[in-house]
């Protein structure tokens, strides 16, 4: 059995050097509750949740290299086990995750790398999280049946009585040049995040992220307040 990670596009695969005693697969379904008068409470699906897997495991030192748990063809230093793991991870990459004589055989990208160093022999224990990739689907107003409403094409905000606007974020955007086209001064980016913070963080959540980071992840679509 063996472990890899194939990147989306180039790069070179990784193989896990040693294999971890067990991997954790997480798989759900969404479902969305009805009432209905006759019939109660009926629960419908909505599609599924994206998948995870996770493990703990050992990167091991150039002494332990020759130990029976490890595949010498694929020893790496542990040192640069974590810089490739790690560059994944920060990067975003889309992995093909495959686990050789199992069913995963999966896109995904990592949402969590934890890395410890231990012991004498330069060993590193880590924990690691993936996340399935799922392709984004875009629809058109057509196929969801949606009326169109006038608008000017340029207008992505509203102007609400309290003197408070709305924006809703396109690609590109930042907190900082939001901040600098509709308050003047990027420095303000701050007051947007504290006045959205529980959108922000919802959304970083649901594409995989532990936190926006303060801000930094944001995703087109999302409908942020832009304080008066």
């Amino acid at each position: 059995m063996d472990i890899r990670l194939i990147p989306a596009g180039n790069g070179s695969t990784f193989t896990f050097p040693a294999l971890p005693e067990k991997i954790q697969g997480k798989y759900g379904a969404k479902y969305q509750s009805v009432d209905i008068i006759s019939k109660g409470t009926v629960k419908v699906p909505r599609g599924t949740d994206v998948a995870e897997f996770t493990w703990d495991g050992v990167f091991f030192g150039e002494s332990k290299k020759h130990e029976a748990i490890v595949r010498k063809s694929s020893w790496r230093h542990p040192d640069e086990c974590t810089k490739i793991l790690y560059g994944f991870m920060i990067n975003e990459t889309v992995l093909n995750l495959i686990v050789t004589g199992t069913w995963i055989n999966m896109d995904v990208t990592i949402s969590s790398f934890q890395p410890r160093a231990t012991g004498a022999y330069g060993n590193i224990e880590y924990s690691i999280a993936f996340v399935q990739k799922k392709p984004l689907r875009i629809y058109t107003t057509s196929e969801l049946n949606i009326a169109l409403m006038p608008r000017n094409d340029f207008e992505t905000e509203s102007v609400s009585a309290g003197g408070s606007s709305v924006y809703t974020v396109v690609s590109g955007d930042t907190l900082w040049g939001i901040a600098k086209s509709k308050l003047g001064s990027g420095s303000k980016w701050t007051a947007i995040y504290d006045a959205n913070a529980d959108t922000i963080e919802a959304e970083a959540k649901k594409h995989g992220k532990s936190g926006s980071d303060h801000g930094h992840w944001i995703w087109p679509g999302e409908v942020l307040t832009i304080p008066g």
